[in-house]
This record gives C-alpha cells, structure tokens and sequence, in this order.
C-alpha cells in the first residue's frame, strides 16, 4: 500500500514543541512506516520521517513571515496532487482546502476533521462528499449534514511519557496563551484550591498575555514556563498534580489529556466534545462544570489511582491502535473503489488522472455492453487493443479492429459492445471540464441502472 500523508505547513512535522495536528501527523506516518506502509509526508522541507518527504516549502510558515500562507498552501497542495498517481491513497489532515482537489485525481482521498466544522465552511465538506472519505476524531465533533467512514481519536507514543506513580503538588495548564483557552479559570481555580499553578504553551495573543497572564505571575504560586520542547512537557506532566482543561484550552481532540494520563497524572475538564468521550470520572479525572466544581475536583485527584490514569492511556491512546484504525479505513476505501471500478459488462483500471485528462484501460466482457450514453463536461477518444467491438456513435453502427480509435465528441450519444466470445480491451482518454463518474447521461441499460440526467454540480 502506498500511502501519501499530506499536512500542514504552518509548522513543522514532527513539531519542535508538544501538541497540534502536526504531532498527529507524525504520529501516524511514523506508525505506519514502523508497519512496513510505503508513506510518504508531504510537509515542510526541515520535517522528520522515517517515511518518504516530500517538499516544496522550505520552513515552517509560522518560522518564516517572508512566505506568503496562500501561495506556498497553494503550491504544497498542488505538488502533492499532481503526483497523486503514484499513491494507492491520499491522507488529507489540512482541513478543507485540498478537498476540491479530490475530483480531478484517480485516488481515493480521505480526510480527517479535527474538532467541530465552523458553519463558515461547512459547504466546502458538504460540494465534495461523495469524492472524499471523512474520519472524525471525536462523536461529539461531527457534524450532522456529513457522512464519516469511522471515528478514530488519537493516539501516542506512550514511550515519550514515563510513568510517574507520585506526580507532585501543583496544578498544570499546557496549550496556547489566548483569551479563549480559559486561562483567567485556571487561575482562579489554582488560588481557590490553594495549589501552585504552571502554565506552559506558546504565547497566541502578546496582548493577552501581557495585560491578563503577565500579572498575575509571581514566580512561586503562579508561573509560566514558556513553549517547552518533549522531554519537559513530559516531565511538566509527570510531576503535576493534575492537568486543568479549562473551557476552550482544548477544542480539538483531547491530545493534552491523553498525554498527561500516560504519564499518571489525572486530568480535570470543562465540558467538551473530547472530555465526554476521554474522561471516566473517577478514574482518569474530573468533569466539571465551572470554577467551583473543578475546585471540588481539585480535592478529589488523591482518590485516584495514577497507576489507572497509566493503564487507561495504554488501553485506548496508544499509537500503533491508531495506526492499525486507520489501516482499517484505508483498507475499506481500496475495497470500495476496487468494487466500483468493477461493472456488470466488465471493468476498467485508472491509467492516470489529471485536471485536463482521464486516460482508463477498460475491459468489455463477451456478450456484455455498456449503457446507450452521452457526457456533457467530457469528449472522449477510443482506441481498441483487442478484440471487435461494436462501436455506436450517434445513431452510427461500426465494428472496430485492434489498432482502431475512434472520437467521441462531448454531448454525442454513444455505446461499446462486444458481440464476440474473448474479451474487448480499448484504452479510454477523456479530456473537458470534469471526470466523475456521474457525468453520465443513460438513455438505455441492459443492467436496470437509473436512467436520466447527469448530475452537473460537482466538486471542481
């Protein structure tokens, strides 16, 4: 199976400190590669794989101001699906942009959605769903109007977190500096329950943090140990009491959680999609439902187990039991196009797939032919490798020979049958506007398929 992954280049994948799709991403690639999966990242040209990379962006967007987003995003995308035939499946995680894309490649193109769906875009998910797969990382986060091959969370390689079975005495925030990530309740909630408080992850907004976050530190009770690299993080996470997910400090999958309780420490959350579905109260942490709760919480964390919190994280976070849900989706994709590509006159094999073409190597089975049809965003040009079929082209009846082509003019009716006892073989080029399968006008069908119109509002 060749599999190419495709993310984000704002940072680099894997990143240079914890968090974000990008660890995912690295995450997957990774166990996939250790699987024996020919992968290959198309990432920033400083990423780390032990797959194949591929790149055309030189560094991290977010590294580099002299980039403009939209170009090189344009560029990265574009690199990725003008090779697209030389992968089985494409593993979308840069969220809606590529997705047009999906309609002029030959490839099977599977995309994951990381927290809820803004209403704002929503329409690009809904154009192109019929050519791409969805996956969700959460129940709670999918939206309704879309159709998802599966749910598969996240998952880690516990060997970066240790064990720690004391943790210690203060109260830790990882995640981005925003006014949205609920930092002013983690305060309060940290000088409530009398507890020291850390705080840790990049600075999103200088102005928050100078006016709402600044204060308050006083490099004893209150503390800010900036963006840390993996070995602190992990440490940060080992020797906390617990982690603090206040309201909005993780809307996308739950990643810090995960990480903490691989390291034993428990975590306590504001309602969420991913505390829902990560957090067994009691067990691995707290839900709770405001300030004053999350204190109550606070006193509880001693009832439990760190041991558990460790047991629960190699139970449901691990890696390889990603990686292995994935393959399970990529296998069921490839089974699905296969069944497609398989008629009841016959089959046909995908020999490239381009913006301004489609060329198919198609086989008509004896005694079988296909549906009286026309296209309208498509001509067509036949050539014939073996066997003689008989050849309808506008009301016109001719028998071809190995060697023979013929044109098929956009909006002309026409039919290939094979009347003969081996098998007709001819090779299909298309060249128009669109490609889809679903441009087909049928006027007569000897298998009982709808007859109609072609569907014209495609993904493009």
């Amino acid at each position: 199976m060749r599999v190419a992954v495709l993310s984000s280049i704002s940072r680099r994948t894997e990143p240079r400190y914890h968090g974000s799709v990008h660890r995912i991403v690295w995450e997957l690639t990774e166990g996939l590669a250790e699987k024996g999966v020919e992968v290959t990242l198309f990432a920033t040209a400083d990423s780390l794989t032990s797959g194949n990379l591929h790149a055309v962006v030189p560094g991290p967007l977010d590294e580099d101001t002299g980039l403009d987003e939209s170009v090189w995003t344009s560029l990265h995308v574009c690199e990725l699906f003008h090779l697209a035939d030389r992968f089985d499946i494409i593993h979308n995680h840069l969220d809606w942009f590529p997705l047009s894309w999906s309609a002029f490649v030959g490839r099977p193109v599977l995309t994951t959605i990381y927290g809820r769906i803004p209403d704002t875009v929503l329409p690009a998910y809904e154009k192109c769903r019929g050519r791409s797969y969805y996956v969700s990382t959460s129940d709670k986060d999918r939206s309704p109007e879309l159709d998802y091959l599966a749910t598969i969370p996240p998952g880690i390689d516990l060997s970066w977190y240790p064990f720690n079975g004391r943790g210690g005495d203060y109260l830790l925030y990882v995640g981005g500096i925003h006014p949205e990530k609920g930092i002013a309740d983690a305060v309060e909630i940290a000088r409530s329950a009398s507890r020291k408080l850390v705080l840790a992850g990049p600075i999103e907004d200088e102005t928050y943090f100078r006016l709402h976050v600044e204060p308050h530190l006083d490099g004893d009770h209150i503390t800010y140990a900036g963006e840390v690299d993996r070995e602190k993080h992990a440490r940060l996470l080992g020797e906390a009491y617990a982690l603090l997910m206040p309201a909005g400090s993780d809307p996308l999958f739950g990643l810090a959680a995960m990480e903490a309780n691989a390291c034993g420490t428990p975590v306590i959350a504001f309602p969420d999609g991913f505390s829902e579905e990560i957090i067994e109260e009691g067990l691995n942490g707290f839900p709770a439902l405001g300030v004053a709760q999350a204190v109550e919480a606070v006193a509880r964390v001693k009832e439990i187990s760190r041991q558990d919190c460790r047991d629960l994280a190699h139970n449901r976070f691990r890696r390889d039991r990603m990686v292995d849900d994935y393959l399970k989706a990529y296998a069921r994709i490839l089974a699905k196009n296969q069944e497609e590509a398989h008629r009841p006159w016959g089959y046909y094999e995908i020999l490239s797939d381009r913006p301004d073409h489609k060329v198919k190597r198609i086989v008509v089975l004896p005694g079988k032919r296909l549906s009286l049809q026309r296209h309208h965003q498509r001509g067509e040009f036949w050539t014939i490798v073996s066997g003689n079929p008989l050849v309808t082209v506008d009301q016109t009846e001719s028998v071809l020979n190995p060697g023979d082509s013929i044109t098929i003019p956009l909006g002309v009716t026409h039919r290939i049958a094979n009347p003969g006892d081996d098998p007709v073989v001819f090779i299909e080029v298309q060249v128009g506007d669109y490609f889809g399968e679903d441009d087909i006008e049928r006027f007569e069908d000897d298998f009982g398929r709808e007859l109609g119109a072609a569907r014209t509002e495609t993904c493009r």
